[in-house]
């Protein structure tokens, strides 16, 4: 069964939360595929994952680039996982794989300044219960720190 997380940015925007919790998927040894919904957010993806940081970076690619299958970390817009990867990020309403089941882990990301983000992210939530998966959800206190809300 496939652990499935939404976090429900308020506090801190995509760009600040997505490293962090990639470097900790890394730290596990998981390759993770990163699944976004426009070109312009995949190459602001792609270039925020070089800079987020001034000690460190994220090694990654796209799926475009004939090394896909070895990268670590994977942008892509489609719904498939060339470089066999234990986990999943959707960003900005990207839907839920079909071969969820085959990942240890997926995370949704979503901003909850944004209603449509917030009713996509509920439909989402709907569907991975209905499939059976194991579901959570995270947000933000007034430290910063992520609570299981649900």
């Amino acid at each position: 069964m496939t652990e499935i997380l939404f976090y429900h940015l308020q506090r801190q925007p995509l760009e600040t939360v997505l490293p962090t919790l990639v470097e900790r998927s890394l730290a596990r040894q998981w390759r993770a595929t990163i699944q976004a919904s426009s070109e312009e957010r995949l190459q602001a993806l792609d270039d925020g994952l070089w800079t987020y940081s001034d000690e460190s970076f994220l090694p990654h690619g796209t799926d475009r680039e004939a090394d896909a299958a070895t990268q670590p970390v994977l942008l892509t817009l489609r719904e498939h996982n060339p470089n066999a990867a234990s986990i999943r990020f959707l960003v900005e309403g990207a839907a839920l794989p079909a071969d969820a089941g085959s990942y240890e882990r997926i995370c949704i990301l979503f901003d909850g300044t944004d209603q449509d983000a917030l009713l996509k992210a509920r439909e989402q939530w709907r569907e991975a219960k209905e499939a059976g998966h194991a579901v959570a959800y995270w947000q933000q206190d007034e430290g910063g720190r992520w609570v299981k809300k649900a």
